[in-house]
């Protein structure tokens, strides 16, 4: 370029720029995409992005507004920071333009703050052909004062394409100030202050390769500008490398390292500075994937020293054309690698070893460096062989354990296998257990000196031989027997355990393990209490030890606690050590509390013609709280005293007196007290007339003998023992009461006293009718005054009678058995198959009595 075309571009941009007149005939000439914001960005064709935060607010000379006082005149669009949070956005967008000449876009901006403070950030956007938004080309931040500063877009797109430029405010954390542009122009001529791009080029490597963007831009001074090469959907790459072509040219180098697919992509140059940023045009990095074929090569002929395949490489991954064939192999087990160029469909591989296995792939190439794929699948495949020459020699054994024996053989090499690759194979078999049989071979390393056959069961015969095979042939060994070694036992099976429980020993028996693999010399049984229904036993001892040996599968456990489960872990034994243990629970049964000793003591406290107060002390819990305390009342009778003097057993059924009375049992049970009712000594007074827990405790009669027992019972689960003790006797009165009688006979006394009463009325009544005969046949002046005499006569006897009447009433008002137990429970003591039980009952109507029969039921109450 020579000097007068370098000046003629800056002089007519001073032109422009300059004051004077020629200003209005020099803005003839800007392209379309202009604005002033006299009468606001719609006037222009600018549009609000309908898919950012907030608005780009007009402020217009011509109207008042809120802006602080120092803010510029004129009309222009303005951010205020403080009506929104730290990170929103605004965007404001120009109009699409298709350069089909050189654009300069130039703008005016501000960003102020009252305090000083960083009202935002002011991004410039480039957006090519309805694409997405990539990083900004250029920005601003912070303070930057009360003045306009302005700044020029030098945008390289080239036609068919088109751009549009958006201005995009950000809202910083101080959220206080104003970001605010004006006057933007579209020239139509080169940016003077920032450099502009020649066309990028698409860059096309095969992937892996590394990748070159060259960027060249016009422009003074730009050198020293910030340079990055900028991707549409990813991050900006730095540039490796800058070079002055001239003083108003230069280029840029940015390397993309080992691209793969996933760096294919658009990118596009970017210079910035102060004064302004220069944007290149999108240029595409096409990354060509090097072709591998799809499916290995196909076997067509095998010998021992050639393999004929077929290449099969029409289908491919990746991208051609392909410009060269190649087969790659080798042998598998070694180490070396040969390729040769193929021009046919078809090859074959000369000069290979027999019975060797190869490994065949396919290389295709393409154009470029790094055109070469990778290759493809390969085919495996081997050449033939011969039959052994011989069978192996007799199998020597290296090591005996209980489930594993180690075989010792002779080298097998090239010339006893016909065949570099062999199988060498060890077959076995035993009896084992219940004349239970396995065979099984196992594939053994031909190439190890010794081998292993494992999991073999322990102090069994065990047959073995070996087999060495190829592919077209097979020798055995003769067999050889071997022994196994013992090993620790087996479990004890658990459904052979069982448990016999006591109430302070546990009879535990079991049955010999499955698999004792060796002679069991004894079993170990060890055992602790793990849990008690008595929380007074102490369950975290330290566990003890039992040894039997080897035929005694049975022991007996004694001095244990009563309720108490204990763990027992029994496990056998051989010379190579003991076994797995196998664990059971065994829970000892509860005992009978114990009941403090009453012998020689006397209990009793008070005694009355129908009470007996005894003093009851708590028990003992054994194995088991106490659940419940019962005091229980026999009635004495002689043909039943030899036999309480023996071994007494204790009252196991609950009877009330109710039952007592009608079923015959001699005993009932006069209270069941809880175990809380009696945390110390307390008396309690047998014949009291009160209930307990469901049981009438009624008065004792006073004719009758009765022992009185005290009982504690515990139970839990299934089980209940019961303890008892007789702590009292009430002997029967000898004398007839004065004022209680027999509860069972009262009934009885009343129905014969109002008898004999009714009879005596019936007789005087009599009496009387027969003396008014005689004395109306003698005196008839007589018979007035006999008359007189005989209702004073009459009048005596009845009162006689009622305070007769009056004293039986009296007694039985005294009796506590005829008012409590008969009025108030409505007991009468007849016998269960007696349906009627007769009944006096007294009727004073003018002297005369009535006896009636009454039917009346059997009733059972509570107090």
């Amino acid at each position: 370029m020579d000097t007068a075309t370098a000046v003629l571009p800056a002089f007519l941009a001073l032109l422009l720029l300059s004051p004077w007149p020629l200003l209005g005939s020099a803005q003839g000439q800007f392209s379309a995409g202009g604005c002033t914001f006299d009468d606001g960005p719609g006037a222009c064709d600018y549009h609000q992005d309908l898919y950012d935060d907030f608005e780009w607010v007009h402020v217009s000379a011509q109207e008042p507004h809120y802006l602080p006082p120092e803010m510029p005149q004129g009309s222009y669009m303005i951010v205020d920071s403080s009506d929104h949070d730290p990170g929103e956005k605004a965007r404001l967008q120009l109009p699409t333009m298709k350069e089909n000449d050189t654009h300069c876009i130039d703008f005016s901006y501000l960003l102020y703050s009252q305090k000083g403070l960083n009202p935002g950030t002011l991004n410039i956007l480039v957006r090519v052909n309805k694409g997405p938004l990539a990083n900004p080309i250029w920005n601003v931040t912070g303070f930057t004062g009360r003045d306009w500063l302005r700044a020029e877009l030098a945008v390289s797109t080239f036609w068919p394409n088109e751009y549009q430029v958006i201005f995009e405010a950000e809202v910083s954390g101080g959220r206080s100030g104003y970001i605010a542009i004006d006057d933007i122009q579209v020239l139509s001529y080169p940016c003077d202050k920032s450099p502009h791009f020649l066309r990028l080029g698409d860059v096309e490597v095969n992937a892996g390769q590394n990748a070159t963007f060259q960027c060249i831009a016009t422009g003074r001074d730009a050198v020293h500008n910030k340079l990055w090469l900028q991707r549409r959907n990813g991050e900006d790459i730095p540039v490796a490398q800058t070079k002055n072509i001239n003083h108003r040219r230069f280029a840029a180098s940015f390397r993309l390292q080992e691209v793969t697919k996933t760096d294919q992509d658009l990118y596009r140059c970017v210079t910035q500075s102060e004064r302004g940023s220069g944007v290149s045009n999108f240029a595409q990095l096409i990354v060509r994937e090097p072709p591998r074929p799809i499916a290995p090569p196909q076997l067509l002929g095998v010998g021992p020293t050639y393999l004929l395949i077929q290449l099969n490489a029409n289908s491919i991954i990746g991208d051609g054309p392909i410009i060269l064939k190649e087969v790659e192999y080798r042998m598998t087990s070694g180490s070396w690698t040969e390729t040769h160029a193929v021009n046919a469909p078809t090859y074959k591989l000369w000069h290979l070893d027999p019975d060797t296995e190869y490994e065949i792939r396919v290389l295709l190439t393409r154009p470029g460096e790094g055109g070469t794929g990778l290759p493809g699948p390969p085919l495996i495949t081997r050449t033939k062989c011969a039959e052994p020459m011989r069978t192996p020699k007799t199998l020597k054994i290296a090591e005996i354990q209980a489930r594993r024996i180690a075989v010792d053989w002779e080298s097998l090499g090239y010339n006893i296998t016909r065949c570099h690759t062999f199988n060498v194979t060890i077959c076995y078999h035993y009896f084992h257990g219940h004349n239970e049989s396995k065979a099984d071979c196992l594939d053994m390393d031909p190439k190890a000196p010794q081998h292993v056959v494992n999991h073999l069961p322990p102090y069994t015969n065990v047959s073995l031989k070996m087999i060495l095979t190829n592919p077209e042939g097979r020798k055995e060994s003769e067999e050889t027997i071997i022994q196994t070694d013992e090993d620790v036992p087996g479990p004890v099976p658990v459904n052979s355990l069982q448990g016999t429980s006591f109430e302070n020993k546990i009879f535990l028996n079991w049955k010999e393990p499955l698999d004792p693999n060796g002679i069991i010399t004894q079993y170990e049984v060890s055992y602790s209490s793990i849990r008690s229904f008595d929380p007074a036993v102490p369950v975290a001892g330290p566990p003890q030890t039992v040894s039997n040996l080897w035929n005694s599968t049975h022991h007996v456990f004694m001095h244990l606690h009563p309720g108490t489960t204990y763990q027992f872990f029994i496990r056998a034994s051989t010379v190579k050590g003991f076994g797995p243990a196998t664990a059971i629970n065994v829970t000892t049964n509860i005992s009978a509390p114990t009941l403090p000793d009453y012998e020689g003591v006397d209990a009793s406290l008070n005694e009355t013609a129908t009470t007996i107060t005894v003093l009851l002390r708590p028990a003992q819990a054994k194995g088991a709280p106490i659940s419940a305390y019962q005091i229980v009342v026999e009635e004495l009778h002689s043909h039943r005293t030899k036999r309480e003097a023996g071994a007494m057993e204790c009252y196991q059924v609950p009877v009330t007196y109710q039952n007592s009375l009608s079923g015959g049992a001699p005993y009932y049970f006069a209270a069941e007290l809880p175990p809380g009712n009696l945390p110390e000594p307390a008396p309690f007074t047998v014949g009291d007339n009160r209930t307990y827990q469901g049981f009438w405790n009624p008065p004792l009669a006073p004719r009758k003998g009765y022992n009185i027992y005290f009982q504690a019972m515990s139970s839990v689960e299934k089980e209940t023992k019961t303890q008892c003790v007789r702590i009292a006797t009430k002997a029967a009165a000898t004398e007839e009461p004065e004022v209680i009688p027999d509860p069972a006979k009262q009934t009885d006394r009343v129905v014969k006293i109002a008898g004999i009463s009714a009879g005596i009325l019936v007789f005087i009544l009599l009496l009387l009718v027969v003396i008014l005969i005689v004395k109306k046949s003698k005196l008839a002046k007589k018979r007035k005054d006999a008359m007189g005499n005989t209702r004073q006569e009459m009048t005596h006897m009845v009162n006689a009678m009622d305070r007769s009447y009056a004293d039986q009433s009296t007694l039985h008002a005294e009796d506590p058995l005829s008012i409590t137990f008969m009025d108030q429970h409505n007991f009468s003591p007849r016998l269960p198959n007696d349906p009627l039980v007769p009944t006096a009952v007294l009727v004073p109507i003018t002297g005369k009595c009535i006896a009636k029969n009454s039917r009346k039921p059997f009733h059972q109450g509570n107090t």
